[in-house]
């Protein structure tokens, strides 16, 4: 999918979050994540064992770019839970081992 409208890229990455209770944008796929840090993400959602959606911001260059000013977070990756930006790799590392990222996952998922 390429999306090149300024507009439209706000609105398929708006449909993506909303739609989707934990979405990430990464690069690479959840079965083959191509950086250590959208790995660590991967891993993390793996081992709490919830459903996730990810997209691939290597298949789409103006997607890529246009998750970063939808969220004013330059790196990727970058997960939403329940529409809300949460973070990157080192925030998700963070709220899991705090035992945060469980409840937050949870309450998503109960919604």
């Amino acid at each position: 999918m390429t999306v090149e409208n300024p507009t439209e890229i706000t609105a398929t990455i708006d449909k993506l979050v909303k739609e989707n209770k934990i979405m990430v944008f990464m690069k690479g796929t959840k079965l083959m994540p191509q950086c250590g840090f959208s790995n660590n993400v991967v891993q993390i959602l793996n081992t709490l064992g919830v459903p996730f959606e990810t997209f691939d911001v290597l298949s789409d260059y103006n997607v890529r770019q246009g998750i970063k000013e939808y969220s004013n977070w330059p790196t990727i990756p970058q997960v939403y839970i329940n529409g809300e930006f949460v973070g990157g790799s080192d925030i998700l590392i963070e709220l899991y081992q705090k035992g945060e990222l469980q409840q937050k996952v949870e309450v998503a998922l109960a919604s």
